[in-house]
């Protein structure tokens, strides 16, 4: 079965209950949120009220939590231990989202691994170990997806080395997993066009047990461009049929597969069109008009 859905809007008028509103209006059975905002630290508390309701929703329509992805804020950054300060608060701040992310019953939380800014690359990837290392502990009921990165700046965990190395050295290995992105993979210089035998070099280092989770966007820019920018599904460098073949990959059947493409207009969310593209299989090369005109008659 097709498991798809797309990041929605974390609002405290409704909380969790608004997510799974939003994924049911874009035809989804999976979805991805941030408790708050990513580029800030605000967090409302959680409504145990507003997160039931959500759950009887996902119960009647069939959604399951288990295909329900948390993200944790950009800002968090465990590669840079320069201002330990900061490296403390980006260590509780996780920490505070891994308790959100219980709270709300969701297991899978998924983490820029960091970025090294003027520390040297092996000694950064050290400090993203020793981070999930104090943060994470036995009775935790989570998986850290770690996100494969574009290589943009000092970003780490741009290959399969940096994901294996800190998962390798991380002691609760139970607790760690892999999140692909589509547009990052191709931008690190991972042709898509070849994802057989990526995922053949993924299971023989990592193995393909710890994907828990796939972005899947297009790219505005080439291979090995490092340049992050996503494009709506079909619209990019990558191509439908390409990215297609990563959402229909057998070996990938049970991973939620996420879109975090672009809103049209900088104001109209694609996701209903796109998931729509991706069912029927079939591109849609007026998908910016109809997303507008649904709108603008909404």
């Amino acid at each position: 079965m097709l498991i798809i859905g797309s990041h929605v809007s974390y609002k405290n008028e409704n909380q969790l209950a608004g997510c799974v509103m939003e994924t049911l209006e874009y035809g989804a059975n999976a979805f991805m949120f941030y408790t708050g905002a990513p580029q800030n630290v605000l967090r409302t508390p959680i409504d145990d009220f507003k997160t039931i309701k959500a759950l009887e929703m996902m119960k009647e329509n069939n959604i399951l939590l288990e295909n329900v992805i948390c993200h944790a804020p950009y800002i968090i950054n465990l590669a840079n231990n320069s201002d330990m300060e900061k490296y403390q608060f980006a260590m509780r701040f996780l920490r505070q989202e891994i308790e959100r992310c219980m709270t709300l019953g969701v297991r899978y939380l998924v983490l820029h691994p960091g970025s090294a800014t003027k520390l040297d690359r092996e000694y950064a990837i050290s400090n993203i170990i020793k981070a999930l290392n104090n943060v994470l502990i036995p009775e935790d009921n989570i998986v850290i997806l770690l996100e494969t990165m574009a290589g943009k700046g000092s970003e780490c965990g741009i290959n399969l080395e940096e994901i294996a190395t800190i998962i390798d050295n991380v002691r609760l290995k139970d607790k760690v997993g892999v999140c692909l992105d589509t547009c990052h993979l191709n931008d690190s210089g991972i042709d898509i066009k070849e994802f057989d035998a990526y995922l053949e070099a993924f299971d023989k280092r990592i193995g393909l047990k710890k994907i828990g989770c796939v972005h899947v966007n297009d790219s505005k820019n080439g291979i090995a461009s490092h340049k992050d920018r996503h494009e709506n599904i079909g619209y990019g460098t990558i191509g439908f049929e390409n990215l297609l073949n990563v959402i229909y990959h057998p070996l990938l059947e049970n991973v939620p597969k996420i879109l975090e493409t672009p809103y049209v207009d900088r104001e109209y969310p694609p996701y209903k069109f796109e998931i729509q593209m991706i069912k029927e299989k079939k591109f849609n090369p007026h998908l910016y008009a109809d997303i507008i005109e649904y709108y603008k008659n909404k």
